[in-house]
């Protein structure tokens, strides 16, 4: 396998054009999405360039510690955006979301590592990074979906859920549709990319390997595992999230 090729300043500037073509675009057609454009690209040069130094340091440094508060820190922000995307804002939705994403991380690199992987240090950046930011990122959008369309879906039916509870159902019995759409709705995205990968999509972890130089089998046996491991962190996320949310909606629920 050839070499990845590098890119050099000159190339970057070149990949910059793009953008200024598009912003020019926007403007001809007269779409209003040239400031939007613009600060989402300097956005993205100014970030990739920040995480490409830390994860340098963090790489070099290769202690538990820095991985640990380098992972807490995206795990933070995705909770943030999540709850930020969940209409009621709930006291206690910013903890849930954050401990229900820690979870079902943990579990799925911790099953990951110990059991497939099986890097020389549990805290191996190399492997322990990108495989947490896939989950943490994936299980970020799944909870927002999910939180954001259980509690839509209870608001706008506060009569039928009202109705079972007088003839004698539970609070938990009276939701658990809901909860299961919303479930539902939460592992689409994860269900659709399963369905087509291969196919219709190229996933972006398998291009970068593939760009780098790997096997293109060895980028498929990793893209299969990332695919199996989304699955499982979305579905622990969304049950999590909903589990807790319902609990909001009520006093107490059997």
């Amino acid at each position: 396998m050839e070499d990845l090729i590098q890119l050099d300043v000159v190339d970057l500037v070149l990949a910059l054009a793009m953008i200024a073509i598009t912003i020019g675009l926007s403007a001809w057609e007269q779409l209003g999405l040239e400031l939007s454009l613009a600060l989402a690209s300097a956005r993205t040069i100014l970030q990739l360039l920040v995480l490409g130094y830390l994860l340098a340091f963090v790489f070099a440094f290769d202690n538990p510690w820095a991985v640990m508060v380098f992972l807490a820190i995206m795990l933070t922000i995705a909770a943030v955006i999540a709850r930020n995307q969940i209409s009621k804002k709930y006291p206690t939705l910013l903890p849930l979301v954050w401990v229900s994403i820690l979870v079902s991380t943990v579990l799925t690199l911790s099953y990951t590592n110990l059991l497939i992987i099986q890097p020389q240090k549990w805290y191996e950046a190399q492997y322990l990074i990108p495989l947490a930011g896939i989950i943490i990122g994936n299980a970020m959008n799944a909870a927002a979906i999910a939180g954001e369309r259980l509690v839509s879906t209870i608001n706008a039916s506060q009569l039928e859920i009202e109705t079972h509870l007088s003839l004698g159902a539970t609070p938990q019995q009276a939701v658990t549709q809901y909860r299961k759409d919303a479930i539902k709705a939460g592992l689409i995205s994860t269900l659709n990319s399963m369905m087509v990968v291969g196919l219709v999509t190229l996933p972006g972890i398998m291009t970068g390997q593939l760009l780098s130089g790997i096997n293109p089998l060895d980028a498929a046996s990793y893209q299969i595992l990332i695919m199996f491991m989304l699955a499982f962190a979305n579905l622990i996320t969304t049950l999590l999230v909903t589990y807790g949310l319902c609990r909001q909606f009520f006093n107490s629920i059997a």
